[in-house]
């Protein structure tokens, strides 16, 4: 017949789980680190120096802050330890967000819309729920109630919204210039990521063709990963219409498509195609004209490649804050026993200039501008009205190649010839 494997029962003493997670992600060091001789390294003699600690060890977060030591005597970037069963916190409270500013009016005892996130519509995690189809609610609207319970004082909205993430709720609305109350259902989100990153993006794009006067575009890459990637072009197409391009990589988390978006990115214009009804093309289509980067302390792994091989390649300036230093790759595809992700750097970066040492330093701008709280508390961005500078005096002194034609081709006949 069958075993009934729901009657296994397991006992886990977590000071022999740790023993063996330790020697097991030290040993994973030991065979995958991107040299064999761990650069010198007496990896023996970590190991014992740790063990030693592992009997004082007494709860799973100890255990996490004793390996990431033991690991943290590599030296290196992306030697991680995460992710393990802590059982330390609850799952918290799901609080729902519905994507937009509200002001409290203490005599309605109401919420007026004050400003809500315009991301993208077609993606729930990135779009404000209050312009959902059949809801449709605009700024200077009112809310009244949540789930019927009308609102006494300021934080009523927020505490009803307590535990509601990703659920549908009713809202109780009055349009602005309307004396009707109605109630709308809206399926709340957990985060607004999304639709914030989407503003910020939208509104650097709109501020880069203002201040340029319509000379220069603007992409933000995010990571060097598929999203990365895909944020690339969803902006790249059509802002090479501009005769140059701020390329924004500050934040940008890593990963490791860099190299094609460094290999478009170097195209220059070479020559124009000319048609009868479409109009004249440059050619190559997509190549960029002028180009300046911005990248930032946040800016890291392929994060700190691409903005290392644009100034490399002299594709043009780089601005803003000194790079996060990481750049030995790793795979990731091992785990211990209680689920624990451990990473071994297995990919390190060598570049013909400075050699191995974007690692463990990072890489230096061509212009230092810093934005300060008060610039943040300002809405400003000087590194960005720096790159905007910086691109339209390069594209002053070395403008794009125009399409200038000193002849065109004469098919006609010979003149000698016509008689004939």
């Amino acid at each position: 017949g069958f075993v009934d494997i729901s009657r296994i029962k397991l006992k886990i003493d977590p000071r022999h789980e740790w023993q063996q997670m330790y020697h097991e992600a030290w040993a994973l060091q030991k065979e995958h680190f991107w040299r064999k001789d761990l650069l010198n390294i007496d990896w023996d003699l970590i190991y014992k120096r740790y063990q030693k600690l592992l009997v004082k060890v007494k709860t799973r977060s100890e255990f996490s802050d004793l390996m990431w030591e033991m690991q943290g005597e590599l030296g290196t970037s992306h030697c991680y330890e995460m992710m393990g069963n802590y059982n330390r916190a609850g799952l918290g409270i799901a609080f729902a967000r519905l994507g937009a500013y509200f002001i409290y009016d203490s005599k309605k005892q109401s919420y007026k819309i004050n400003r809500i996130l315009k991301g993208d519509s077609w993606l729930t995690a990135a779009a404000s729920p209050l312009t959902a189809m059949g809801v449709r609610l605009k700024e200077q609207d009112q809310l009244l109630a949540v789930d019927g319970v009308p609102f006494k004082k300021a934080s009523d909205l927020y505490e009803l919204l307590e535990n509601k993430a990703l659920m549908k709720i009713e809202l109780t609305v009055q349009r602005n210039n309307s004396k009707i109350k109605e109630k709308v259902v809206v399926k709340t989100s957990q985060t607004m990521s999304g639709a914030w990153y989407r503003e910020w993006v939208n509104n650097n794009k709109k501020y880069v063709h203002e201040i340029s006067k319509g000379k220069l575009g603007y992409v933000h890459i995010p990571d060097m990963g598929p999203n990365g990637y895909a944020e690339f072009y969803r902006h790249f197409v059509s802002e090479t219409q501009f005769e140059g391009l701020v390329v924004d990589v500050r934040f940008n988390g890593g990963g490791h498509v860099s190299q094609h978006l460094l290999k478009v990115l170097a195209q220059k214009v070479i020559g124009f195609d000319e048609t009868r009804h479409q109009g004249i093309e440059k050619y190559p289509f997509y190549a960029p004209g002028v180009l300046v980067a911005l990248a930032n302390e946040y800016s890291g792994s392929d994060g700190d490649i691409f903005p290392h091989s644009f100034k490399l390649m002299k594709l043009g300036k780089l601005i803003g804050k000194r790079t996060w230093g990481g750049v030995i790759g790793i795979n990731g595809q091992y785990s211990l026993r209680d689920g624990t992700l451990v990473t071994q750097p297995e990919y390190s970066f060598w570049f013909k200039d400075n050699e191995w040492n974007v690692e463990n330093y990072g890489v230096d701008p061509d212009i230092e501008v810093d934005i300060t709280p008060e610039d943040y508390s300002n809405n400003k961005d000087p590194q960005l009205e720096c790159a905007i500078q910086v691109a339209l005096a390069d594209l002053k002194k070395n403008p794009s190649v125009k399409f200038s034609p000193t002849y065109y081709p004469d098919l006609s006949i010979p003149k000698k010839l016509v008689k004939l």
